[in-house]
């Protein structure tokens, strides 16, 4: 598992873990253990959810906080062009 702080649109960073670096092609990222930076519960969550699938568009970027390769806070951001944009 991949330690990971998820920074989405108009809302807190929280924390997760990761199986592996998901697919940006993916619609959704797999996350487990969801919980504040403080360790906390998210108030958003039901009682007892341990995975969620949180969608592609409403993530600005991830922290990979452990790396298995031994290389420590790495940054993981998904680019994607603007409609009408061109350059």
């Amino acid at each position: 598992m991949i330690r990971v702080v998820v920074h989405v649109l108009n809302e807190d960073p929280f924390v997760a873990e990761l199986e592996g670096l998901p697919d940006p092609r993916d619609q959704y990222v797999v996350l487990r253990n969801p919980r504040r930076r403080d360790g906390k519960r998210l108030s958003t969550l039901t009682d007892g959810v341990t995975t969620i699938l949180f969608p592609w568009h409403r993530v600005t970027f991830i922290e990979l906080l452990d790396d298995p390769s031994g290389r420590a806070e790495r940054l993981l951001t998904i680019f994607r062009d603007e409609p009408g944009s061109e350059g």
